[in-house]
């Protein structure tokens, strides 16, 4: 892995950028915003994360010359079949907000109980815009929507996303502790599990 020490990353999202660094730190790779290049956010026009993942990872590779990991993820709720899905960054509109997505999410499941929910990624890495073989890994957090917010950790759904095995919401969670733990920790197992197969 010794020519992916330094990756750009298909993203200017802080909180994606925290995670996969911390993740990607004992394995002395860097990781560079694709802001940092003067790279714009790709479109993400499909339906499913790994299409937009696979099209946001070509657009950063080509853009910077680098290898490119993108991430596309999000939160599957039951009660809701499967939404918001590829729209959880904007289920409240644009511009992407944190605080209002969760009110909206709390407003849609008013009444309901069935809480059932799951954060979804998909890793994609890939060596050069024209990679015919790109790394692809994904990972599933199973959980509860709370009925209001919990904790000041984390970003995105976390504080309305309850685990029922540790008592607490994501938003509860260290950082340490929700990176051994959460969809992209399990996502990012398993790329460097696919990397270590394809050296």
């Amino acid at each position: 892995m010794q020519e992916l020490n330094r990756l750009v990353l298909a993203s200017n999202n802080p909180g994606k950028l925290r995670e996969l660094s911390a993740l990607l730190a004992p394995l002395r790779i860097e990781l560079f915003p694709q802001h940092s290049f003067d790279i714009p956010e790709a479109e993400e026009p499909y339906a499913t994360f790994i299409e937009n993942a696979l099209g946001k990872a070509r657009h950063a590779a080509a853009r910077s010359g680098l290898p490119a990991l993108a991430d596309d993820s999000g939160l599957c709720v039951a009660a809701l079949d499967g939404a918001p899905g590829v729209r959880s960054a904007r289920l409240a509109g644009e511009p992407s907000d944190d605080r209002r997505n969760n009110a909206r999410l709390l407003a849609l499941l008013e009444g309901e109980r069935d809480r059932r929910a799951h954060y979804y990624c998909v890793l994609v890495l890939m060596r050069r815009a024209d990679d015919p073989q790109p790394v692809v890994a994904e990972g599933e957090w199973h959980g509860e929507i709370l009925c209001a917010e919990r904790g000041s950790g984390g970003f995105g759904y976390d504080p309305v996303f309850w685990l029922p095995d540790l008592a607490c919401a994501a938003a509860e969670l260290t950082p340490e502790h929700k990176n051994r733990i959460s969809h992209r920790a399990r996502a990012f197992e398993r790329l460097i599990a696919r990397l270590r197969e394809i050296e």
